[in-house]
């Protein structure tokens, strides 16, 4: 495994290196390095050295890499989606899905003549125009997570250098091949040397990049006690800073919804990807006499799920990414248990004696709120159900989350969806909708510990993210003129 900086594939300066492992077989993909400060400075300097000549270059000339490299991306999806399977365990559907979001990023780049314009107005004074220009900031990185390794990294990059910064990108060491394969293909796109870079590793690696005086920007997505660290050792070296926490993502259903589709919604929200989705549904609070029949519809449809290599054609859920990821959802659904809920479906040692790091769709009714696991990111194909009596009380039990990634309403009443929308306090919200995931025209948001920072990636603001405003003042008097 090596890192691409420079136009060409290099070693990284030391030998530390972690396993990359199928989570479906167990079966060794790859070594990828951990790498070293020194693996910075040398990727860095190259993306700093490149940037003075890639700013200058036309908006128009930047954007024509993009067209094309949305072009590479959709000739080679299949194999992108089979190594994403491979490296992620989730399904070929949903790895396809996941890549088609990756290009939408690009085509909205492709829009950056647009994005980047200033605005501008005459005689401000008598004889004086203003006008504010949009500049790229310099040398930016971003550190993705395992969940989306193809998806994530285009939050990021296609903004960066359409707006005319150099852009090094992170990815998890857990996944590394995707982005790998992706890179290969942005190396026959002949980017000048420097402007998109490539750098494996692990902690000496993100807090290289977190001090490194030449890197202006950090973009993150991860967990939120990593998010908080990155936040804060980031802007105490002054620089701009975007980090996507974790989720405790709330769903709630009114008796007066349709309660079959409702559920087969929540059940692709909560189940897909493993449950490893930062907009996976992982509580539903059920409203009224809502409560027994729709536990009864997402138990059925939770059972029915079919589990395993998310390469065969039939599979519906893959495994959860590590072994110790295995190991931590089955803790944490014992401590519900224990806790006083009730397991309407355990899906627990369901693959005894088989390789893999399988979970079951498991659903637990009536954690009790006061239990730490009703505020817990479980990260893991795991839903729980608490009931409210009202809106207004399932409005209060959304509000005890730390959280504030998503929250969705099921209901057919347009003033309880209004009142939801209005009061819950998340930032992605859907209204009969089980993944309020932004299009890439808008910022993918999240509030309190579920983001840290000002501005989303995405959109305009990835464009006011990835740029720095400058404003022009200007007077001509006549008489100057006269001199020439």
């Amino acid at each position: 495994m090596v890192c691409n900086y420079a136009g060409a594939w290099n070693q990284s300066k030391v030998d530390d290196s972690a396993t990359v492992i199928n989570p479906a077989t167990g079966d060794l993909l790859s070594r990828v390095p951990l790498g070293c400060r020194e693996d910075v400075d040398v990727v860095v300097g190259t993306a700093a050295a490149a940037f003075p000549a890639w700013r200058r270059t036309p908006v128009e000339d930047r954007i024509q890499y993009l067209f094309k490299l949305k072009g590479l991306i959709e000739d080679h999806l299949d194999d992108l989606a089979r190594i994403c399977t491979t490296e992620n365990g989730k399904t070929l559907d949903e790895s396809r899905a996941e890549i088609r979001r990756a290009i939408e990023n690009v085509e909205v780049a492709c829009g950056m003549p647009m994005l980047m314009q200033g605005y501008n107005l005459e005689d401000v004074a008598s004889g004086i125009d203003e006008m504010m220009i949009r500049q790229p900031i310099g040398v930016v990185a971003a550190i993705t997570p395992f969940n989306f390794p193809a998806m994530i990294p285009f939050w990021f990059l296609p903004y960066a250098i359409a707006c005319g910064n150099t852009f090094v990108l992170k990815p998890s060491e857990k996944v590394p091949l995707t982005v790998q394969r992706i890179f290969e293909l942005i190396e026959t796109l002949r980017f000048p040397p420097g402007v998109i870079n490539l750098l494996h590793g692990g902690k000496p690696v993100v807090d290289g990049l977190l001090e490194h005086p030449e890197v202006r920007a950090i973009s993150f997505v991860g967990s939120s006690p990593i998010a908080k660290y990155i936040y804060a050792q980031a802007a105490a070296n002054g620089k701009r800073v975007q980090c996507q926490g974790g989720a405790k993502n709330y769903a709630m259903i009114l008796p007066d919804a349709d309660l079959s589709t409702a559920a087969k919604i929540i059940a692709d929200s909560a189940f897909g990807c493993a449950g490893q989705r930062c907009l996976a549904v992982s509580v539903a609070v059920t409203v009224g006499n809502a409560s027994q029949r729709f536990a009864e519809e997402i138990v059925g449809i939770a059972s029915s799920i079919r589990v395993g290599n998310g390469l065969d054609r039939d599979v519906q859920m893959g495994p959860v990414i590590t072994p110790e990821s295995k190991t931590r959802i089955e803790s944490l659904i014992a401590k519900g248990a224990s806790d006083g809920g009730k397991l309407l479906l355990d899906g627990r040692d369901g693959f005894a004696g088989r390789p893999g790091n399988f979970v079951k769709p498991t659903v637990i009714d009536n954690i009790p709120v006061e239990s730490a696991l009703s505020t817990t990111e479980i990260f893991g194909p795991v839903l729980n159900l608490l009931p409210a009596k009202t809106l207004d009380e399932g409005l209060e039990i959304l509000s005890r989350s730390p959280f504030g990634n998503m929250a969705s309403i099921f209901t057919s009443s347009g003033a309880a969806a209004r009142k939801f929308r209005y009061e819950v306090s998340a930032g992605n919200v859907g209204v009969n909708i089980g993944i309020a995931a932004p299009m890439a025209h808008f910022p993918f948001s999240g509030w309190r510990d579920s983001f840290f920072g000002v501005l989303h990636g995405q959109g305009r603001d990835a464009v006011e993210f990835y740029t720095d405003k400058k404003v022009v003042v200007e007077r001509w008097p006549k008489e100057w003129s006269r001199k020439f």
